[in-house]
């Protein structure tokens, strides 16, 4: 399995991105997929989630209502719309993939539980 994150870039406060997770490899409907911000100086934090399935989401309280994650099975892709970003939203942004093949694991915000991990990519927001 690899994952490739993209769409990051430079922003003013109060535009818009769309972030891509590309999925490569078996058995994309099997994964549960996370997007994850780490800022210079502070710990990897959790975005956003979707099951396996796409009935199922999470976001952080921080990113709620703005956010929006959503998956397309024909393409093996996760996006992740991101509205009204500010300056506090910069950060590398990293895709992730936990495997939830008995289709009872649930979305978690827990860095260590996933499997796989992208390579991120760089989001800035001017003020």
């Amino acid at each position: 399995v690899q994952l490739q994150a993209s769409g990051g870039g430079l922003v003013q406060a109060g535009g818009s991105l769309r972030l891509s997770c590309a999925f490569s490899g078996r058995a994309f409907n099997m994964y549960n997929i996370g997007w994850f911000r780490q800022a210079p100086g502070k710990e990897r934090e959790f975005v956003s989630g979707i099951s396996w399935s796409g009935g199922s989401t999470q976001s952080a309280d921080s990113v709620r209502g703005r956010f929006t994650i959503s998956r397309d099975s024909a393409e093996n892709t996760v996006r992740l719309q991101m509205n009204s970003l500010k300056p506090e939203d910069t950060a590398v942004y990293y895709c992730a993939a936990d495997w939830a093949g008995d289709s009872t694991v649930d979305i978690t915000p827990l860095p260590y539980a996933y499997d796989f991990w992208g390579q991120g990519t760089q989001v800035t927001v001017s003020s």
